[in-house]
């Protein structure tokens, strides 16, 4: 359903709708180590900045931070179950119903960040860089957003394509 490479492209984790999460070693071709804990289908993961986490979001309603090292999770977020989650470093962007803005907590403590607002119509995806230093959000109002990921601030509207734009990276 999903995947996302570490930043130093050594691993890739895939999530699929067999409640999992698997990491990959790329050079070798192997499976590393199988996340078990989502009672539903994996829609969404991402490795935090220094690779050392990563970050699981489910049909479960919930959201989970792995220890690479030791494939354990090391917390659980619920989240509310008419939302659609998008999970990146150790914050999470939850779209708001009806998905006009974006959420953003802190992945470990549960606390809310801000609210991400400039779009008229539905947001479809969010990522943060690898850097954590922006937040892109892509739209059906047919635009993409940049915003600045320590002030919250848009600091670029891109335009100008004639539909939706369903996916960001």
């Amino acid at each position: 359903v999903c995947l996302s490479f570490n930043l130093q492209s050594t691993l890739v984790a895939t999530g699929s709708m067999d409640t999992t999460a698997k990491l990959w070693d790329i050079e070798k071709g192997e499976e590393i180590v199988t996340l078990s804990g989502h009672s539903a289908e994996i829609i969404a993961l991402s490795f935090n900045t220094t690779g050392d986490r990563i970050i699981t979001g489910s049909f479960d309603h919930t959201v989970a931070v792995w220890d690479i090292g030791t494939g354990r999770e090391q917390n659980v977020l619920m989240v509310m179950p008419t939302n659609n989650n998008v999970v990146a470093r150790y914050e999470l962007l939850q779209k708001n119903y009806p998905y006009l803005s974006m959420q953003l907590w802190n992945a470990l403590t549960g606390i809310h960040i801000a609210t991400l607002t400039g779009h008229s119509d539905e947001i479809l995806d969010v990522c943060f860089d690898y850097a954590g230093q922006r937040i892109a959000t892509a739209s059906a109002d047919g635009s993409a957003r940049v915003y600045n990921a320590e002030t919250k601030k848009c600091i670029a509207k891109l335009e100008g394509h004639g539909g939706e734009i369903s996916k960001v990276s």
